[in-house]
Order: C-alpha cells, then sequence, then structure tokens
C-alpha cells in the first residue's frame, strides 16, 4: 500500500516554516577524548560517574565541546 503526499503549495514564502535553531554537534567518546587527551573509557567513566557532562544517544555516548570546556575550565579552577 501506498502512501501519497499531499500537494505542495504552489505559493511559498521566503522565511522557513521552522525557527533556525543553533545546533552544536555531538562528539563521539573517541572524538572528545581526543579533544582532552585522554582515553576514551576514562571519558566514558567520568560520564558514568556524572563528573564530566555526556548523553546517551542510544547506546553511545555523546558530548558537546562546550560541556568539555567547562569541565576543564573547572579543573583548573579547581587546582
Amino acid at each position: 500500500m501506498a502512501y501519497r503526499f499531499p500537494p505542495r503549495s504552489a505559493h511559498r514564502d521566503n522565511q522557513s516554516r521552522f525557527e533556525a535553531i543553533d545546533f552544536e554537534p555531538l562528539l563521539d567518546p573517541i572524538e572528545a577524548a581526543a579533544l582532552l587527551h585522554i582515553h576514551p573509557g576514562t571519558l566514558k567513566k567520568l560520564a558514568r560517574k556524572g563528573e564530566i557532562q555526556g548523553r546517551h544517544v542510544g547506546k553511545c555516548w555523546r558530548f558537546r565541546a562546550s560541556d568539555l570546556n567547562e569541565w576543564l575550565l573547572r579543573q583548573e579552577r579547581a587546582g
């Protein structure tokens, strides 16, 4: 059974139907660990402990570069 898409409107606006959202790409553990110069396993361990901000996307860990930068700044302040 094939589904039919509704016909497209002949009149199109110059504006998008959706707002533009700033999107920060997510890094996998290997990319994120390379930025910090640590082993990916160490990074995942820190994320599991909640010391570093990480997210599960499916079964995989993903990290934002801005979260890694904040963690580094906290480490520098702590001495």
